[in-house]
């Protein structure tokens, strides 16, 4: 567990956090332009004096009631910025072996018994074996941050910040990237910490969500519980909805589509290279989402689940359902989820599904109303 209760006081600014974190996957901090993630990122790295407390694991690094204070270069942490920042002087293998000079030097910080990262493996990981001997002037942004996630690892940190690690680089090396971090989350057992204002790179990474106001904490807590809350201000945006968790039943080569159980249905999505019984994530947008009081037939809708109307919420000329999992539809109906009572998925709680003001009003909706929800396949990665 990280814990970290910390203050700061700066003018016209003012940080105040106390928050939980889990010890293990990716934590996010989101929220707008100058809400105090960078500057919480940066006291929990002790290069900004906060007050207050920081611990990992039990294991302290401030304690001002105590006047116990590590300093950065103590508390075996790993750092990314949005510049690879790499020493132009040093090669990629250079600076790799700069982080394993450090990570000698700090051998004593290492947590008993936790395996550091081995540099052998964070290579292929983060696929740099064709860049060991280049400068890093030669390498595209993309290669760049790749080089620079691995000497932040390669140095054994027991806690890796990641400040908006995408942010300086175009779409098309950004898409290059995310699939490399995808890879180490699935792969390392310590703790990330991920500043994004960027809700896509959310969606992909996060176990766990904390959203910033000014300085304050709106609300943390799994990923999944935060984005299906209509309350908060994330149900307000364009890109508002769910991620759900699933296992992958079957892959459709001819059509491009694969298909994803989960306990409440099963959805078809665009394909996935995931092997067959693999768990996957997929984002299931409020604006991809209608619903139905009967069961539709001879739709292009591909995905049909059952669901309950827990609550509606006003928006302007739009209405935002929260939808509960009823379970799948009846036999032969589409998007009907085969039997996974062998070999079950975690369901999402809820879906999200933003609808027009007079479609709510023709549909007569009410909290406890059973519907259904539909979903196009295309709209789902």
């Amino acid at each position: 567990m990280i814990e970290a209760r910390l203050r700061l006081q700066h003018p016209g600014f003012a940080l105040s956090v106390d928050l939980q974190l889990p010890g293990q996957g990716v934590t996010a901090l989101f929220g707008p332009s100058g809400c105090g993630k960078t500057t919480l990122l940066r006291a929990m790295a002790g290069l900004t004096r906060a007050q207050g407390r920081l611990a990992l694991h039990g294991d302290v690094w401030q304690d001002d009631a105590r006047r116990v204070w590590r300093a950065p270069h103590q508390r075996a942490i790993g750092y990314v910025i949005q510049e690879a920042a790499l020493f132009p002087h040093l090669s990629v293998q250079g600076n790799l072996d700069y982080a394993l000079k450090r990570r000698q030097a700090s051998a004593q910080d290492a947590t008993p018994g936790a395996a550091a990262p081995d540099l052998d493996a964070l290579i292929p990981l983060l696929g740099i074996a064709p860049l060991l001997r280049r400068a890093p002037d030669t390498l595209s942004g993309g290669e760049r941050q790749r080089v620079a996630i691995a000497r932040a690892l390669a140095s054994a940190p027991r806690l890796l910040l990641m400040d908006e690690p995408l942010a300086a680089l175009d779409a098309e090396r950004k898409a290059e990237l995310l699939p490399y971090l995808e890879r180490l989350h699935a792969s390392l057992a310590l703790p990330i910490v991920y500043v994004t204002h960027a809700m896509d790179e959310v969606a992909r990474l996060a176990d766990h969500l904390v959203l910033l106001r000014d300085g304050q904490v709106l609300a943390d807590g799994p990923l999944a519980s935060l984005l299906a809350r209509p309350d908060l201000p994330l149900a307000r945006q364009d890109d508002a909805g769910v991620v759900i968790q699933a296992r992958v039943l079957a892959h459709d080569a001819g059509y491009g589509l694969s298909h994803i159980g989960l306990a409440g249905g099963a959805l078809w999505t665009g394909a996935s290279a995931a092997p067959i019984g693999a768990m996957v994530r997929a984002r299931v947008l409020a604006r991809d989402v209608s619903v139905a009081r009967q069961a539709p037939v001879q739709t292009s809708v591909l995905n049909v689940l059952a669901v309950r109307l827990v609550s509606l919420q006003a928006d302007g000329h739009t209405v935002l359902l929260r939808l509960a999992l009823a379970g799948p539809v009846a036999a032969g109906a589409v998007g009907n989820a085969p039997d996974l009572a062998a070999n079950p998925a975690p369901a999402p709680a809820h879906l999200l599904a933003r609808i027009t003001r007079r479609s709510c009003d023709a549909l007569a909706l009410q909290a406890g109303d059973a519907l259904f929800a539909q979903i196009k396949g295309v709209a789902l990665m």
